[in-house]
């Protein structure tokens, strides 16, 4: 996509998996905004999403492979309890960011045995296929700091 027609894209969604329970929604808050073609949310929801304009709706089923991946065991592995400096107590289901050579990434422990920690690195959607009912609220051109930048710039971090 061409910087000239980069697009800024607010929408309204509510996700839900395969049984149809609802893992997030943006209902009772501000709309989601994203900069098309800028990998802020996932593929196969931004390629369903790239004609659509404001007032439209759509609902559109994401296989893995344009998610969050499948699952890979190679994610879950054992590490020393001392890799947890500083944190007193460790227990299954506590999520930590870990920095690893692709950036930063979301690990949860799976399982604590003494010394030893079973970390599961995989996204926690890894594998799922995910359900969106979306509208769109609003969409305009990028500007060319968003461009330049990466991402939407509406006040909600600083650089």
């Amino acid at each position: 996509m061409s910087q000239a027609t980069q697009r800024v894209v607010s929408i309204h969604y509510t996700l839900t998996n395969d049984q149809g329970e609802v893992l997030d929604s943006s209902q009772g808050r501000e709309p989601l905004n994203y900069l098309e073609g800028a990998h802020n949310i996932i593929p196969g929801l931004e390629n369903a999403l790239t004609s659509l304009q404001a007032g439209d709706s759509l609902k559109v089923s994401v296989e893995p492979e344009e998610a969050y991946g499948q699952r890979h065991d190679h994610l879950i592995q054992d590490v020393p309890r001392a890799a947890f400096e500083g944190v007193d107590e460790i227990l299954p289901g506590m999520q930590f960011h870990a920095e690893t050579p692709t950036g930063v990434q979301v690990i949860q422990v799976v399982e604590v045995n003494g010394d030893q920690v079973k970390i599961d690195a995989n996204h926690p959607l890894a594998g799922e296929r995910l359900h969106f009912d979306v509208e769109i609220v609003s969409t305009r051109e990028a500007s060319e700091e968003e461009v330049a930048h990466g991402h939407v710039h509406d006040g909600s971090h600083s650089h």
